[in-house]
């Protein structure tokens, strides 16, 4: 069984997703605790409601990046965390923390990435006028919304849609696809290697890209 601290700053819609997929008895990971950097945000309630400890790290009562890190790495410490999944935690993390952390915290991105780092990535799709979006799990690295690739789920573009649209439909596939992909590095079925990740083929078959029509 897989410890996991899940790092929140808001609603916390993908929490949700993983806290439902931890629940099912043969689920390989649990969630030993939430933490946010916020302390007003639904997301601590969700975590309540579910019988999970939660703690708050508020970024605004340190000096500085170091500081609140340090603070941030002693409360993992206290739960005995052995992965951190980033659900929707909107603070950029040094590279000594992630480093600290290497290949065993994990996060999504709603974009295909390496396209799209960053915010506003519907926006930017459509604005780009390209064919196709989703989102991307992935391990984390210093580098802004890199790493190895684990999981991808892809949809075609409606020309006729908006970026709010297309962004809800985009959050439906994240729900999926990241309690998936915690799953499989749970189990081993996933190696990393510098900056790709590879999936046992025998085990899944889809090798990392999953569509609307799959689900």
């Amino acid at each position: 069984m897989l410890d996991v601290v899940v790092l929140i700053s808001g609603r916390g819609s993908n929490l949700q997703a993983l806290i439902d997929a931890c629940a099912k008895q043969d689920f390989p990971a649990r969630i030993v605790a939430v933490i946010s950097n916020n302390p007003d945000v639904y997301g601590l309630e969700r975590a309540r409601a579910a019988g999970i400890p939660t703690a708050v790290v508020n970024h605004r009562d340190f000096a500085d990046r170091e500081e609140f890190e340090t603070a941030l790495d002693q409360q993992l410490k206290q739960y005995r965390a052995k992965f951190i999944c980033l659900a929707g935690f909107m603070r950029i993390l040094d590279s000594r923390f992630v480093n600290r952390w290497r290949d065993r915290m994990l996060n999504i991105h709603p974009s295909l990435l390496p396209s799209f780092k960053g915010l506003h990535t519907q926006e930017r799709a459509l604005e780009a006028g390209v064919r196709f979006t989703g989102c991307t799990v992935h391990i984390v690295r210093p580098e802004m919304d890199e790493g190895p690739i684990i999981l991808q789920a892809a949809l075609a573009i409606n020309p006729e849609e908006d970026a709010d649209s297309l962004s809800a439909k985009v959050l439906k596939l994240e729900h999926v696809i990241y309690p998936e992909a915690l799953k499989l590095l749970a189990l081993g079925r996933v190696s990393i290697s510098g900056n790709r990740a590879t999936i046992d083929k025998a085990s899944y078959p889809q090798q990392g890209m999953i569509s609307p029509e799959m689900i």
